[in-house]
């Protein structure tokens, strides 16, 4: 794994998933967020849950693939569920692939853009940091587009970082959020340089408007499964 140090250099534009990002995203998301790998355990655990009968499950945004691959490592091998990883970073699909190829996995990966991706019936549903990335105005249409994919019964899991309405708390909420990124080795350099370069591109919600999103565009429920400070995992069920 390659160590993230993208940000120890002064930046020359907004943040996007590029050939650099890619190359050391696993290590970005593990020492970027806070109690990354439990929260991906209970995306596996909730997911797999969902899959007794088998089905679809799409990653959108599957980066490098890792989730998916920790779910097909925790499935029977029965042939009975399909994954799918989507990413329109071409970099991200290319160390997907390279992963799926090195463990002989049957995941699928589809370069596109996942506000017009043509899905079909899924029981599963997964976004990891994706939908803070995505414009507002376009946001409550892909959770209807999400919630219309999914078979009735099927499940929704996301990631976000989340923001506080109350402004004293959203800053301690920040500055808790940084002296865990000095903890994971990050400088004050870097992280001031990644704000930077995130400024206008991730968006978060509250995680009363993320919740307030699903229930009206398509499910009867949405609860928290994790929560450290500003980030969140949520599922939502059709």
């Amino acid at each position: 794994m390659n160590t993230d140090t993208l940000f120890t250099k002064p930046i020359s534009k907004q943040f996007e998933f590029d050939a650099e990002v890619a190359a050391v995203f696993d290590d970005m998301l593990l020492r970027s967020v806070p109690f990354y790998k439990e929260s991906q355990a209970l995306t596996r655990r909730f997911a797999v849950n969902a899959l007794q009968e088998g089905g679809t499950v799409y990653d959108l945004g599957c980066s490098t693939a890792s989730m998916l691959l920790e779910i097909e490592r925790s499935l029977e091998k029965n042939g009975t569920v399909k994954l799918i990883g989507i990413d329109n970073s071409s970099a991200m699909i290319e160390h997907a692939r390279k992963k799926i190829e090195a463990y002989g996995s049957g995941i699928e990966l589809a370069e596109g853009d996942i506000l017009t991706f043509p899905y079909e019936k899924a029981r599963v549903m997964i976004s990891n940091y994706t939908l803070q990335f995505i414009r507002p105005l376009q946001r409550e249409g892909l959770i209807r587009t999400i919630a219309g994919a999914l078979e009735e019964g099927g499940v929704f899991i996301f990631s976000e970082k989340v923001v506080s309405d109350d402004p004293k708390l959203n800053k301690e909420l920040i500055d808790c959020y940084y002296d865990f990124k000095k903890s994971q080795g990050y400088s004050e350099y870097e992280i001031m340089h990644k704000r930077e370069a995130l400024e206008n591109v991730l968006i978060p919600y509250t995680m009363n408007e993320n919740i307030h999103m699903a229930k009206h565009n398509g499910f009867k429920t949405c609860d928290v499964l994790f929560r450290w400070a500003n980030f969140a995992t949520f599922i939502a069920v059709k």
